[in-house]
This record gives structure tokens, C-alpha cells and sequence, in this order.
């Protein structure tokens, strides 16, 4: 877990820890190995690691190597922590909440993976009781582990432009050590491998649905250019034919460019059900790397009528939009920018306010397309994940009560293959 922290205290600090750490250990074990070969003493099915301290020293020993398993049981927490956040960040894991409890941003706390590790390792106690049990299924996790290292070092080394004959025999040369290895641990799988294998299995399928579910989706993302349908939007705010919506429709987009917006949002306000409202409002929220950054820009695309906010936030600021977007609001009103009457006659002679609906849009597929047995499964097992991150919702820290969320369809181009014919009247 030592490379773990590696975001945290750095690659050079990582390399001359780990010079006196290997040192430590291979002058502990060798001189285990020395002491029992010797003869000199009895293990008598205790730990050698004990049994060869002086009587004097037992005690202290004790207590030294007790504070030593607390800091490395830290260090695989913290570890941890960089491990989850290293998956979100790289979207092979499921938004979830991230704490930053230093300035400078390099620590981090994921709730989650507190709890985590901690129901984890309370389960792996009940379930094999004795530490001699464990070890089942810690010899299969370390095996596993040094295989994938060696092939994403394998990987690595290719990438960088390594010669592809020398990557090839330090492949094999590590495999076949490690495959040995791995072939006598797997008499273990009854006796506590099993343990390992399932929890490896529930984290692949984890970050295999979230990740190619997500590409499978963000495959047929398409954006809209905004000065296609500015008199659209005039038009329809000035149809009186059609219903009032609200008097402020509110779309959370991830569109970068001002004159661009996904186009699930074209589709929701104009395709499905026309949604007539007095103002249109676009909030994007960078999240920046600067820690402490809070501003927000405006920009009327259609003055008072189609107005987009870009909310910059640092990573350490509490993305509560909802509590942002009043003040905003509040701003605006001060300057004269908008109006904060209502879009209904009889609400607006007493007085009051427009009110605001925030629209979140779920794009879902069609079950008249036609996917792959394996895109279906992934898609599938895409929904049940999505399950373990945070909403939007409650990411943005959305008011729940003035929230719609809306369904849209991915549209994909599928020949339409034997197309139904026409019979004359019997």
C-alpha cells in the first residue's frame, strides 16, 4: 500500500521510504530463516518473529509491533481513500462523496470506504474467526495481486516504447513464477480463496458495468448549436396556445461551449411535450483544481429569456447549487437583469414570485433497439450500479421539492430491416 500514497507524498519521497522499508524486511525474515536453521531455539508453534526476542525484550516487542500494524492498517486506509478516488476520478467507479480535510487537497476521505473496510473486516473476522484462516485467502489476494501488477507493468513498458522481445520474456519470466505460485494456492479456494475471489468478482463487475455502461451510453451523446433554435425559443415563450410550464425551467448541462447544449435538452423542451416557460435557465458547474475558487459568470444568450450560469468551484467547496443559484438569482434582481415576478396573471397581481423547476434528464434506451446480448448486460448491470453512487440530486444538493426528472430516449440510426406492409380493406 506504500505506492498507493504515491499522490500524497510524492514519487521521490515513495523511493527512499521503500529503500529502508525493503531493507527492514529482508534483514527480518533472513534472520528468522537464520535463527530457525541454527537450532538454537524452539518456535513450538508460535511465531518465530517472537519467539527469538530475548525474555527481557518480549514485552516492548510486543507493543512495538502492535503500533506498527496500527500504522500500516492506517496507511491501507489512506491508501485506500487514494485508490477510490484515483477510480472516480477516472470514472471507473460511481460518483460518490469525496471529503478534503487539508487545504492543499492531496488528502482526501471517502465516507464510503470507511465504512466500508470497516463492515468488510468485521465479515472476515466472523466468518474464518482465527488468523491462521486468513491466511487462505491473503495468500490468493497477494498472488493476484502481483499478476496484474506484472501485466499493467508489462502494459506500461509497451506504452513507453520499451523493446516488445525484452517486455515479452520479463512477462514470462514473472508469470511463470507467479503461476506457479498461483497453482498451489488454488488448493486454498475451498479453505478461504473463495473469500477472495468473490469480492474480486463483485468489484470487477462493479467497475465494468459503470464504465463501459457509461461508454456505451456517452457513445451516441450529441450536442446542439443554441443559434439553430433561438427563435424556436422566442416563439414558444410568446405561444399562448401553449400551457404555461413554469415561470423558470432550470437544466443542469455539461455543455463547455456557450453556444452548445446537449441535446436531450432540445429534446425535452421542445420534442416531447412543448415546455413553455418566461425563462430559460443553463447552469454548468466546473469543478476547478483550484481548492478555494467560488465564482460564478452569466451570460444571456437571449436576454431575460435564455440565460446560461457557469458556476467555478473549487475542489474543497461544498457544490450546493441550489443554495448558489439563489444568491445568483438575488444578484441579478439587484442589478435589474431579471424580473422576479411570476408567469401567471392572477400570481403576479398579489405579488409573487416566480417560482423555479430544476429538470434532470435520464437518457434511457429504447427497447425497440436492438443491442447485443453483451450490450444489454452491460446496460443492465449499468442501472444496477448506477444505484451505489450519488444522484444528481444529491450531488448538487438539489431541492428535492422542486425537482423534475425527466426520461429521454438515446436515439440511434438502426436499419429498420422487414418494414410492415399495407393491406387493402377486406
Amino acid at each position: 500500500m506504500i505506492y498507493a500514497g504515491l499522490g500524497t507524498f510524492g514519487s521521490r519521497n515513495i523511493r527512499i521510504s521503500w529503500t529502508f522499508v525493503k531493507t527492514a524486511l529482508v534483514l527480518n525474515y533472513f534472520g528468522q530463516g537464520a535463527w530457525i536453521l541454527s537450532g538454537t531455539g524452539s518456535v513450538s508453534g508460535g511465531n518465530p518473529f517472537f519467539s527469538m526476542m530475548p525474555s527481557w525484550f518480549l514485552v516492548p516487542g510486543i507493543i512495538i509491533a502492535s503500533a506498527v500494524s496500527v500504522i500500516a492498517s492506517q496507511s491501507i486506509i489512506t491508501g485506500s481513500f487514494n485508490l477510490m478516488g484515483e477510480a472516480v476520478s477516472l470514472n471507473l467507479w460511481p460518483k460518490i462523496k469525496i471529503l478534503h480535510p487539508t487545504k492543499s487537497g492531496i488528502i482526501i476521505y471517502i465516507p464510503f470506504v470507511n465504512w466500508f473496510l470497516w463492515i468488510a473486516c468485521s465479515l472476515t473476522v466472523v466468518i474464518f474467526r482465527e488468523s491462521l484462516d486468513m491466511t487462505m485467502a491473503y495468500g490468493l489476494a497477494i498472488n493476484i495481486m502481483e499478476i496484474m501488477t506484472t501485466l499493467l507493468l508489462s502494459y506500461y513498458l509497451l506504452q513507453k516504447g520499451i523493446s516488445h522481445r525484452l517486455v515479452l520474456i520479463l512477462l514470462m519470466v514473472y508469470l511463470l513464477a507467479e503461476g506457479s505460485f498461483l497453482t498451489a494456492n488454488l488448493n486454498k479456494f475451498s479453505s478461504g480463496g473463495w473469500y477472495t475471489i468473490l469480492i474480486t468478482t463483485v468489484f470487477f463487475f462493479i467497475m465494468y458495468g459503470w464504465y463501459f455502461g457509461r461508454k456505451l451510453k456517452n457513445r451516441y451523446i450529441t450536442f446542439a448549436d443554441l443559434d439553430k433554435y433561438l427563435d424556436l425559443f422566442r416563439d414558444l415563450s410568446r405561444d399562448e396556445s401553449v400551457p404555461l410550464y413554469a415561470t423558470n425551467l432550470v437544466y443542469i448541462i455539461k455543455a463547455n461551449r456557450d453556444d452548445q447544449v446537449e441535446s436531450k435538452v432540445i429534446y425535452s423542451i421542445f420534442h416531447k411535450q412543448p415546455r413553455r416557460a418566461k425563462t430559460y435557465w443553463f447552469l454548468h458547474v466546473d469543478r476547478v483544481d483550484e481548492p478555494n475558487r467560488f465564482d460564478y459568470r452569466v451570460k444571456q444568450i437571449i436576454p431575460g429569456l435564455l440565460i446560461r450560469i457557469d458556476f467555478r468551484i473549487g475542489f474543497k467547496v461544498d457544490p450546493r447549487i441550489n443554495l448558489y443559484f439563489r444568491e445568483v438569482i438575488e444578484d441579478m434582481m439587484e442589478a435589474g437583469e431579471i424580473s422576479p415576478e411570476s408567469g401567471y396573471d392572477s400570481l403576479r397581481k398579489h405579488g409573487l414570485q416566480g417560482e423555479f423547476i430544476f429538470v434532470l434528464i435520464d437518457r434511457i434506451m429504447l427497447r425497440d433497439i436492438k443491442l447485443s446480448a453483451s450490450e444489454n448486460f452491460t446496460l443492465i448491470l449499468h442501472m444496477l450500479v448506477k444505484q451505489l453512487g450519488q444522484s444528481e440530486e444529491m450531488a448538487l444538493h438539489l431541492d428535492s421539492t422542486s425537482i423534475l426528472v425527466e426520461k429521454v430516449p438515446i436515439i440511434i440510426d438502426q436499419p429498420a430491416g422487414q418494414r410492415i406492409r399495407r393491406t387493402q380493406q377486406d
